[in-house]
Order: structure tokens, then C-alpha cells, then sequence
């Protein structure tokens, strides 16, 4: 683990300062900022200088050398997978039929507001199917606490119908990897609906593996979630690269497992981008590089 720490925090120098710590923001190019660690120092807060993507690969290499990816992770919602209308909107539509009022940007705002809390039940938010959580994500964000508007809402998001593939052509990029002897995995935050909505989706043959939050007991940005799907797909974390759309729950949580990150909307925009480089494992690694 202690590869592991310096590796996330390589793409960045701390920088000791009177400024309060800058704030990890998006944005591709040479700012992107890439570490994860914090400190404070007696003479001052820690800030972040940006540090170039070339130089925390550079960095990767002097620890690894020159190691091709074996594997690919991918996030589920917001990375593979989109809702294919606003949330609010759904229950707001859903919800009128059971008496919820609220406008969709109060419900929008209750849903932050409520998702933002420490979930005290118990020790991860999504256990098994996830109901005692969501219900409370529902009550809150609309004021309705009627168990058949929850089962309904609960059930929507089940279907197809809820979903979308952020890309269309994430399918022919998928089964290259898989053809080129890529193997591929989804790991997620997720209750145990994830199984049967990639299989909704006709995605789900795409993957050799799926490290579900709800099944494994770990959420990330836990480590514990990636070992899970390296340990799954039989390459060690070195050998595997993560790319999801929460800085802090993938890359940061992928690079302290050891694995490789890149950040969905930063580091790479869609499956297809450069996708004729990764029809072999020797070209994988050039993707974003």
C-alpha cells in the first residue's frame, strides 16, 4: 500500500503556503490536477500545484516500468451508464399520482441535501438490494413516504427504460478488448440491481467480472473494491486501469488500490476515442498517453 500511496499523490507537489488547500477540479490538459493526499504543515495549509498527466505517468513507469494493461475497470452510472431523464423529473412524474408537490429543482436540491449525509444505519449505504437507503433518499427528497410510490420509483430504475449507455459505441470498443485478450470489469457503488440491468441493458456479456459494492461489502473509494475486481479477474492491480467520473470515489480510490485512473470527462471523453489503438494489448496503454 505504500507504492500505492505515493502513486496517487504523484501527480501532484504539495506546496506549503498561507492559501487555503486549492480544491481537485476537472478540466483536461496539463491543470488537471492528479494526487489525492492532504496535509497540513506548521508554517501554513497545503495547497495543490497541477502537475501534467506525462509526469505522474513518467512517475507510474519509474515504479512499474513499462507495464502494458491486462485490464480495464469501469464505473457504472455516470461512466458506462446514464439515466436516460433527469432524476427529479422521474419523481416528480412518478410522485404526482401520490401527492408530491414539490418542483423538481426542490427535489433536486432535498436529494443533494439528503445524499450528502452520513448514512447511520448501517455501514455501507447500498446493503443487498439497497431499499432501507433509497427509501430514505425518496421520503427526503420529495416528502412522500407511501411505500407504493417508492416501489415504483425503485422498480423504473431497474428497467431499461431508466437507462442509457453514455456511449453509443461503447459495444465495439468492449468487444475489441475482450478480442485483443483485454479482460474487462464493472465496479460500482451499487445495490444488487446492477446484475440484472446490465443484463436489461444486453451489456452485461461485455465484462468478465462485476465488483458490485452490495456484494463484495466495500464502496468506493475503499481499495478494497478494486483488489476485489483484480482478484476477480486474475491480474495483479498494477496491471489494471480504472476509469470512472468521481474523482475522489475512482481515481483517487483506484490509485490507492494500486491500479492505473482516469477520470470520465477529463482523461477520456468516450470508449471510442483513439478506439483503433486498443485492438491490441501493446497499444492499450497509449490510449490517453
Amino acid at each position: 500500500m505504500a507504492v500505492a500511496a505515493r502513486l496517487r499523490s504523484a501527480g501532484a507537489r504539495l506546496v506549503v503556503g498561507p492559501a487555503a488547500m486549492a480544491v481537485g477540479r476537472g478540466g483536461g490538459g496539463e491543470g488537471r490536477w492528479m494526487g489525492t493526499a492532504t496535509a497540513e504543515a506548521a508554517a501554513g495549509i497545503a495547497r495543490w500545484e497541477p502537475m501534467g498527466a506525462r509526469e505522474y505517468y513518467d512517475y507510474r513507469r519509474a515504479i512499474y516500468g513499462d507495464i502494458t494493461h491486462k485490464a480495464i475497470l469501469v464505473d457504472a452510472a455516470g461512466t458506462l451508464l446514464a439515466p436516460t431523464e433527469p432524476m427529479a423529473q422521474v419523481y416528480r412524474t412518478i410522485g404526482e399520482k401520490y401527492g408530491v408537490n414539490y418542483s423538481e429543482d426542490e427535489i433536486l436540491m432535498r436529494y443533494r441535501r439528503a445524499y450528502a449525509q452520513p448514512w447511520g444505519r448501517s455501514r455501507l449505504r447500498y446493503v443487498d438490494d439497497g431499499r432501507p437507503f433509497w427509501q430514505h433518499i425518496v421520503s427526503s427528497s420529495t416528502g412522500c413516504s407511501d411505500l407504493q410510490y417508492f416501489e415504483e420509483l425503485y422498480q423504473y430504475y431497474t428497467t431499461a427504460k431508466a437507462w442509457q449507455l453514455c456511449d453509443p459505441d461503447a459495444k465495439y470498443v468492449f468487444e475489441a478488448l475482450r478480442k485483443a485478450g483485454v479482460k474487462t470489469a464493472v465496479v460500482s457503488n451499487f445495490d444488487t440491481r446492477l446484475r440484472p440491468l446490465l443484463q436489461a441493458l444486453n451489456c452485461d456479456h461485455w465484462f468478465d467480472a462485476v465488483a458490485v459494492s452490495a456484494e463484495v461489502a466495500a464502496e468506493k473509494p475503499n481499495p478494497t473494491i478494486f483488489l476485489k475486481a483484480c482478484e476477480f479477474l486474475g491480474v495483479k492491480p498494477e496491471e489494471a486501469v480504472h476509469i470512472g467520473d468521481d474523482r475522489r470515489n475512482d481515481l483517487w480510490g483506484a490509485r490507492d488500490a494500486g491500479c492505473d485512473a482516469w477520470l470520465w470527462g477529463s482523461d477520456v471523453y468516450s470508449f471510442k476515442e483513439k478506439g483503433s489503438e486498443l485492438r491490441c494489448k501493446e497499444s492499450f496503454v497509449r490510449w490517453v498517453t
